[in-house]
């Protein structure tokens, strides 16, 4: 393509349209961008990046790896580690050793490549990461332990598989400058050494300057970014190849100090991410020749790909979770998942270009084969994962829970009664205070914004599929039934009413669609429910019988009395909505809120003694 804007934009729109895909399919989004790289590049011939980039190709890859390296380790948190269950840990310890060591004796006898270069695939396959788990667990929906093990692997996994890459290879690099052993690991301390310094006064530096706001916030994105450039290009001229090294530590040194807020740095940082991801994949899948392509469906990659799956992912499961509680269902279907993505496509792309250069023999070998491995896992694990974990009877139970966005005292109330009818509740706020007094209630809870990139990836939505928007921000509560309107249906995503729509003219009202149906009744605003319960409104249970019926109820409930939830005898929740006439059958339990004035009155002979409250359900570590 001769004009560089046209491929360039060509590129934008592509990316936008592998992303939108990708959202729409429930499937990695790698998937589709690596698919589209190679029919723009060796497949349909239209995409040349060494001719549009050219000498700027090597250091944008470069700095492009950097920055998803550096948002990689913001995430890691040294004290979440620390209490990660006992197979997480061992996933990390036990299971990624494992995964290296057969991957590597795999490669290197299949291909006949050099043990250093298979060494350093072993150690690019380690990793998974969220971004190709987050979007599987939410087509295949394991059982909750199952699902909780893999998120945390891939979330963990992530920044510590790229440190350990970028280890090996450094150490890779000292060899092959054909010096002596003990000099080469003399280079390789030197390495390690410049990284980690530099990449740790970096951090202190850039967390100081946040922590007492030398910098107004606008700019503090700005000054990330510029510091992380600066840390690379610092480092690797120090010391060559360092630079990786370095950024990753800075990141992990920054996440992990408690007077750094990073929250607004991490999501510029998520979307910064998702371009370079977009943009690079594409690129270097179509910087692919045509014969390394053809080269990926043959025999030896088939063989890699079985090793992979069917060998290397099973024992190193097996070791991990032995004597653990899960059962031997759910360790298949640990065994079975574990798709590669973004960490192992990008740093096996630098280093392939990096060893190129430095004339390695074998350095053609390693994006093909970790473009094949990618794909394999994706495309193969998307479409078996399911029917496997059902034929197991390992799957999470019916999404009978709420999410409730809004952690404030409607929310808290209305979530506490939901829980004691034994249904998944889980309250999202970015209010700390909230969360605390949710939190001291019994209640399970998620600190941040539900529709970010962060809740993306960590939210657990296991056993969950109907959204009670019960923020006081009516805007808020419009773009989270947005967000969630795909992921449990149209029919399953709520919102309060709020005051002010009560005095704007249609034309000034949101639409239906976009915000869910009206939660109770249709004059019954936040601020109404807020006051009731402020009042010491109570909600009470009643369980109707073939006598007691629902029409019986309405006629004999106390006056004031708003109507709530149906849960049903098989344990659905149906909650009461503004338009729709309901009508519960007997066996059904009704959650109403009575006015605090009356209470504590007495029911009527003819009803029913209300059920006791049950206890809150126990839900797995």
């Amino acid at each position: 393509m001769e004009n560089s804007g046209l491929a360039i934009a060509i590129i934008g729109i592509a990316a936008l349209v592998c992303q939108w895909a990708a959202w729409r399919a429930r499937l990695p989004a790698i998937l589709f961008l690596l698919l589209t790289g190679l029919a723009l590049g060796p497949i349909g011939g239209w995409l040349d990046p060494d001719a549009l980039f050219g000498d700027l190709l090597f250091p944008l890859v470069s700095l492009a790896v950097a920055v998803i390296l550096f948002e990689g380790s913001l995430t890691l948190s040294v004290r979440e580690l620390g209490s990660l269950s006992t197979v997480v840990r061992r996933m990390i310890t036990v299971a990624a050793p494992v995964t290296w060591a057969v991957v590597a004796v795999a490669t290197h006898y299949l291909f006949g490549i050099g043990w250093d270069l298979s060494i350093l695939f072993g150690a690019l396959m380690v990793v998974t990461g969220p971004t190709v788990i987050t979007p599987l667990l939410r087509t295949v929906r394991p059982s909750e332990r199952v699902a909780n093990v893999l998120r945390w692997e891939g979330i963990v996994i992530d920044p510590v598989g790229a440190l350990l890459v970028v280890v090996v290879y450094e150490f890779i690099a000292t060899q092959a400058q054909g010096a002596p052993f003990g000099h080469s690991v003399l280079l390789f301390l030197e390495i390690i050494v410049v990284g980690l310094a530099i990449g740790l006064a970096a951090g202190y530096l850039l967390g100081k300057i946040l922590a007492r706001q030398w910098l107004p916030e606008y700019l503090h994105n700005l000054a990330t970014l510029s510091l992380v450039f600066i840390v690379f290009t610092v480092c690797n001229h120090l010391a060559h190849e360092s630079g990786l090294l370095g950024v990753t530590v800075m990141g992990m040194w920054l996440g992990n100090q408690k007077e750094v807020r990073i929250h607004n740095i991490l999501n510029f940082k998520e979307n910064l991410t998702i371009l370079f991801i977009s943009g690079l994949f594409i690129i270097l899948a179509a910087r692919l020749p045509r014969e390394q392509l053809l080269g990926i469906f043959t025999l030896a990659p088939l063989l890699l790909l079985l090793v992979i799956q069917f060998v290397a992912r099973p024992l190193s499961v097996a070791l991990a979770t032995l004597g653990s509680q899960l059962n031997w269902r759910e360790r298949v279907v640990l065994s079975w998942i574990a798709p590669r993505g973004i960490v192992a496509a990008a740093v096996s792309a630098l280093f392939a270009l990096r060893l190129a250069d430095q004339g390695h023999p074998d350095a053609e070998w390693l994006l093909p084969l970790t473009f094949a491995v990618i794909l394999g896992t994706v495309v193969f694990q998307s479409a078996t994962a399911r029917p496997l974990a059902r034929a197991l009877n390992a799957i999470e139970p019916e999404p009978r829970g709420v999410l409730i966005l809004g952690a404030n005292a409607v929310a808290r109330t209305l979530g506490k009664a939901l829980s004691e009818q034994k249904l998944p509740v889980m309250l999202c706020d970015s209010n700390w205070d909230n969360i605390r007094t949710a939190r001291m209630a019994g209640l399970r809870t998620f600190y941040g914004n539900p529709t970010s990139e962060f809740a993306n990836q960590r939210l657990d939505l296991t056993g969950i599929g109907n959204l009670l928007a019960l923020s006081p921000l009516r805007e808020l509560n419009v773009i989270a039934c947005m967000h969630f309107r795909g992921e449990f249906g149209r029919e399953h995503v709520y919102t309060i009413r709020h005051t002010s729509e009560n005095h704007k003219a249609e034309k000034h009202q949101v639409s239906d669609d976009l915000k869910g149906a009206t939660l109770f009744a249709e004059r019954v605003t936040y601020a109404k429910l807020a006051s009731l319960i402020g009042e010491g409104a109570e909600i009470r249970v009643t369980k109707l019988t073939e006598e007691f019926t629902f029409e019986a109820f309405q006629k004999r409930k106390i006056r004031g009395t708003l109507l709530l939830f149906e849960v049903t005898e098989a344990g659905k929740l149906k909650p009461f909505v503004a338009g729709r006439d309901a009508t519960p059958k007997g066996g059904s339990t009704l959650l109403s809120l009575a006015p605090a004035e009356r209470s504590s009155e007495s029911a009527p002979q003819s009803e029913p003694p209300e059920t006791p409250p049950s206890p809150e359900p126990q839900l797995p570590d």
